[in-house]
Parts: structure tokens; sequence; C-alpha cells
């Protein structure tokens, strides 16, 4: 039986003020050719300057990856010749990679595994090459963009392992604040190294480039797999080469042979001095890591949200980032988080926006939810008034005013209300009692509708089957 033995090269974008080894601005958002100077252009005399919060960013990265750390570490020129690399050469670590010997664990069908990370490493990025009408042009913009690129063992055997570990390793740089990690705007770059065996022995390995989606890894590896497959079991060879995801034909596709190994003739960093790093700068970045996912699943579980809720929270950084600033007891936070992953979410969604770019307020949440599980209003009241305050930040309490919102509390109020409903409705009295469970529905539905869901509806039920069993 063959088996698929995978690896998983990763780049992330860092998202730092200035690039790695000059002062120019690192923004995506720039319009193009603009956040470049001479050190970016190559221009023959300038000298490289390391940006101390890439290594920071770095150790952060290593201590959230399980990695052993250097304490002494230098940097390496790469030399190759591409379009793309203004100075033919990229600063890189060759030697002293800032990372070694992690792991990330992931859970596949129940069970934990350790995905275990070979290295992890800093260097700079290329321009930008943008074809269009048969011509190329180059974006200078991130030539110099500090990249972190990690680097897996080859101990991955399914593509959905491989998937797994992305997503989660794409949640942790997320949290730890260092990256966008968006992989539609290349901040986050995937690669894949496939290969198939019948023993222990790795085979023939080919290269998976343009991975532009986490959902495409698992389609781009099953798709290399099925290609190995079929090839060694016609008795064919498989011949090392790179290929590339094709997200229109959904499939890899052949761009070049590997037929000799690339000789990059690699070197110290002649114009870089050593870089070292203490016990001491370590302990505290140590010290100061933001809360991770494994973390906050745990804390969410020990409050009581539901799996789906906590997984939804997790995915959507910025509402998570709202529910921890919540000073609630845990059964008002349940509600809260009700409130977030439902009608919060869904306005974000509708409006494409980010909750940090709506008018929301931690203390006015609070105080929403507060009166939504003491029953001062309703929940069609509080989807209602949720839009408003997304909208205009406007008090909660102005806006049940403004509204006329007042939630009937008073069981011989709602009584009264119920009698006349169903001295209304006499038709549907009598099919209930016939057992049409329809009619149920039905009387619920007119007495909403009597007072504009200004009722509890799990309230109104029980009235309601109270007086219907008279």
């Amino acid at each position: 039986m063959l088996t698929p033995t995978i690896g998983i090269e990763v780049h992330i974008e860092l998202k730092s003020k200035a690039k790695v080894f000059s002062t120019g601005r690192n923004d995506f958002q720039s319009l193009p050719n603009t956040n470049v100077n001479i050190l970016d252009l190559a221009y023959p005399g300038v000298l490289p300057k390391l940006n101390k919060e890439i290594i920071n960013m770095g150790i952060k990265t290593c201590l959230a990856l399980n990695c052993n750390i250097s304490k002494t570490m230098y940097f390496d020129r790469k030399n190759y010749f591409y379009p793309d690399l203004p100075k033919g050469y990229q600063i890189t670590q060759k030697n002293t990679p800032i990372g070694t010997n992690g792991y990330l664990e992931i859970e596949v069908d129940g069970k934990n595994k350790k995905v275990e990370i070979e290295e992890l490493h800093i260097e700079e990025d290329t321009c930008k090459s943008i074809h269009k009408d048969k011509k190329t042009y180059l974006n200078y913009n991130r030539a110099g963009v500090p990249l972190i690129e990690i680097v897996t063992k080859p101990c991955i055997h399914s593509s959905k392992e491989a998937k797994l570990y992305v997503e989660k390793l794409r949640e942790t740089l997320l949290y730890l604040g260092i990256s966008d990690v968006k992989i539609e705007e290349g901040s986050m770059r995937c690669d894949a190294n496939v290969s198939l065996s019948d023993n222990d022995t790795l085979g023939t390995k080919t290269e998976i480039k343009n991975i532009g989606s986490i959902s495409h890894v698992a389609i781009a590896i099953e798709k290399e797999i099925k290609r190995q497959e079929e090839i060694l079991n016609s008795g064919g060879k498989i011949v090392e080469e790179t290929r590339r995801f094709d997200d229109k034909k959904m499939d890899t596709v052949r761009m070049r042979i590997k037929e000799t190994g690339n000789d990059y003739r690699y070197f110290p960093e002649p114009d870089l001095p050593y870089v070292t790093v203490s016990e001491k700068e370590i302990l505290e970045i140590k010290n100061n890591l933001p809360i991770l996912p494994d973390e906050l699943r745990v804390k969410f579980q020990n409050i009581g949200l539901n799996e789906n809720n906590i997984k939804t929270i997790i995915a959507n950084i910025d509402i998570c980032h709202f529910f921890l600033k919540l000073k609630l007891d845990n059964n008002l936070l349940i509600t809260a988080c009700n409130l977030l992953t439902g009608d919060v979410l869904a306005y974000l969604n509708k409006n494409n926006l980010t909750l940090d770019k709506t008018k929301i307020e931690v203390s006015n949440f609070e105080k929403l939810v507060k009166l939504l599980v003491n029953k001062e209003i309703s929940n069609r009241q509080a989807k209602e008034i949720i839009t408003i305050m997304l909208d205009t930040g406007d008090d909660v309490k102005k806006i049940i005013k403004d509204k006329g919102f007042s939630n009937v509390t008073d069981d011989k109020v709602i009584k009264e209300i119920i009698n006349k409903i169903l001295n209304e409705n006499q038709e549907s009295v009598n099919d209930y009692k016939n057992g049409k469970d329809r009619a149920l529905k039905y009387l619920m539905g007119q007495i909403m509708k009597e007072t504009k869901g200004s009722l509890d509806p799990s309230l109104v039920q029980k009235l309601l089957l109270e007086s219907l069993s008279l």
C-alpha cells in the first residue's frame, strides 16, 4: 500500500511598521512603488540595518510553536538572479535559523497529533510580480518586507492533516498579532512537498507552489497523491519536479523539472553583525504573549459555551477580543456569546465589516445583555437594538425609550392578551383541541403580532397552554 508523506512550507509576512533591513514602510494597502527607498532598490554602497522588532516577532513565533530558540544567529546571502530580486540575492537565515525542532498540535479524528517543525527562519521578501497583457510589472513595495518561513518535517500523512495544520498555524499566528495571515492577499503563502512510498524509505517528492487558500491545500495535495498513485501503480516513476496549483482546473500542473539541485552559493551576509538574544529577553517576551486559541478553548469551555459557539468566536478574532473584555458572570456571558455569534456576526458579514469599524461599545453591550436576561426586552427587540447600537453607538436605554419598547412580564396582563386572541380565533382553538398542532403556532404568532414581539415567547407559550387546557 502506498503511503503519502507530506511536508509543508509556509511563508508569513510580518505586520511590522518598517521593512526588515530598511526604513521603508511596510504597508500592503499603499499604491504600487510608493514605499520604496534606495536600499529596497539595491543602490550600490547602501547597507542593511536589522529591524529589532522582527527578531522579537520571531521569538514570539518560536515560543508559540514550541521551538528551540537560537541565542546567537547570523544572516546569509542566498544568491540567484530573477527579475523580482533587486540585489541579485536574498538575505535569509540558512545555518542559524531563529527556531528549530518545534511542534504544533492538531486534532485529527478525535486524536491529538504533533506536527513536527524542522525550522523557522527570518528572511526578506522579493518584489511582487504582476503579469498582465503579456507583460510583467514589478511592485517594489514588497521588496524587503519581513518574512518568517516555517518548515515542517516530513511527518504529515494525509491531505486532511495538512489542512488542519495550516488552519491551526494560521489561527495561532493571527492571535499572536504578528501577521494578518491573509492568504488571498499574499501575507500567508503555502507550498507542499508530496511523496509516496510502500516502505520506510521516502519516495521521490514533488513540490506544489501557488496554493492560494486553505481549502485548496487539501485539494492540491489530494490531486497530487492521486496523480502519483496512478503513475506508480502503472509501473512508472515519479520525476522530481515543481508543480503549481491551478485554481481554474482545480489541479496541479507542471512548472519545471528539477534536473539538478539549485546552487544558491550561500555565504554569511558581510554587512550585518551577529545577533545575540539573552534568556532575559526571551523570558520578557514569553511573559507578554497574548492568550492563544488553545487556552481560549479551555477558558470558553469552563464558561459553558457550546462547541459551535467556541469555534465561531475563535474564528472571528475581533469578536473574540470584544467578548474577552466583557465583565459578566458565566450565565450572562453565554447569552452575550449567542448575540455576538448570531445577530452581531450576521450584521458584520452582511455589511462586510469588522467589529472595530462599528460604534458598539463594551459597556453598552453589557447593559443590553442584562436587560435581555432579565426579560426587560424580548429577543426580537434585542435584535433591532443591536443593529442600532452597531450603526450609531446610541445608549441602549435611549434606544428603548425612542422605540417605545417595553417588555410585559406581568402574568395577569399577558393572560388578558391571550384571552383576547383566543376569543378572536375560536376556530384555531377548536383545531388545537382536535389535535392540530399547527393551530398552536398560529395562536402564538397572533399573540406576538398583537404585542409587537414585546413578550417572552417561552412565558407566552406556557400561559397559552394553560388557557387552552381549561
